[in-house]
């Protein structure tokens, strides 16, 4: 992936080399965080490496929620400089960072990204609503006006118009970015669909949210810690199974997965950029305001992802599934400017 020939690109490798000859602690970019933002950011790590005169990046994986845990630990040559995120940053995660020492954050958004639902390529087709996956995975159903465990065996159990086949969802752990957004769009926006949240909250005000999104533990719905090729390596082994998995991963999977629809709407990247598909979500990485100047190429770096050869409609990560951001220049001048969270 050689992208020398861009104009923009070339002024970074300049940059780069005035900068890169200081001696410091540290000389290679360090990222951690979410599966799904992953490999977008080995994408551009790589083209930066093979760009600039600055060592390729580090990029490690973990999850979102882990990767912004690191990422608060402080500040330092010991500490992270950049946390991939498939969701936005929590207040409770700005208070953390800050208690740490961690008082400046660059938030970047890099583009958009849909959540898919798919399943062996050769099983049953599936066209869900936010409602079904309610009614299949949520602990506790309403029946008949009354609040029950949720018992449902086959996805026609919850829908007559769903195959006779057994319920079985792989669904990212509560440390992935994708989980909030799964539970969020889908999970609570079935159980507001179906009526259940109203009954709830009769019962308990309070605790009615909390409620909707709190899934089975018999079995049904499995977590996934790992990132998608976990994923999708369960449903190889079980073909019962339906996982849930980022637009672009599905993208570069077709030959083993089928993709569902949701509300009659197919996951593509432009039913996705329309907003015309129901779970889509931003991505984001977080910098260390503290770090640039510190760590060599870390501005550099944070520019060269968000450059037009990189994450415009045409770029690599594009052909890789993510959709482009329509304030792509925003986000350009934003990260020039090192704008940080507040200003």
């Amino acid at each position: 992936m050689k992208f020398k020939s861009f104009v923009s690109v070339a002024a970074l490798a300049v940059a780069a080399t005035a900068v890169a000859g200081a001696a410091q602690a540290r000389d290679q970019i360090q990222i951690a965080g979410s599966s799904t933002v992953l490999p977008y950011a080995s994408i551009v790590a790589e083209a930066f490496g093979e760009n600039t005169d600055f060592p390729t990046p580090v990029v490690e994986s973990g999850g979102s929620s882990a990767g912004l845990k690191k990422f608060c630990e402080g500040v330092g040559e010991n500490t992270i400089d950049i946390a991939n995120s498939s969701r936005p940053i929590r207040e409770a995660e700005i208070k953390a960072c800050a208690e740490a020492g961690v008082k400046d954050i660059i938030e970047v958004r890099i583009g958009y990204d849909g959540i898919v639902f798919a399943s062996d390529i050769k099983g049953n087709k599936f066209a869900f609503t936010p409602a079904d996956w309610f009614k299949a995975l949520a602990a506790e159903v309403v029946v008949d006006g009354k609040v029950v465990p949720n018992t449902a065996k086959s996805w026609k159990d919850v829908n007559p118009n769903l195959p006779d086949q057994p319920i079985l969802a792989f669904v990212p752990g509560t440390k992935h970015g994708t989980r909030e957004v799964f539970e969020e769009k889908v999970i609570a926006a079935g159980c507001k669909e179906t009526g259940a949240l109203d009954v709830f909250k009769k019962a308990d005000e309070k605790g009615a949210a909390k409620k909707c999104i709190t899934l089975r533990t018999d079995g049904v719905s499995v977590d996934i810690d790992g990132d998608y090729t976990e994923t999708l390596a369960r449903i190889e082994s079980n073909k019962n199974g339906i996982g849930v998995f980022g637009l672009s991963f599905y993208e570069n999977n077709t030959d083993k997965l089928q993709v569902a629809t949701i509300n009659n709407v197919v996951p593509t990247v432009a039913a996705i950029a329309s907003g015309e598909y129901p779970v889509s979500r931003p991505l984001y990485f977080y910098v260390k305001k503290a770090h640039i100047g510190v760590i060599p190429g870390l501005q550099e770096f944070a520019q060269f992802f968000v450059s037009d050869e990189i994450a415009g409609a045409n770029g690599p990560l594009a052909q890789y599934g993510l959709v482009s951001d329509p304030e792509l220049a925003k986000v350009q001048a934003d990260v020039a400017a090192a704008k940080t969270i507040g200003q």
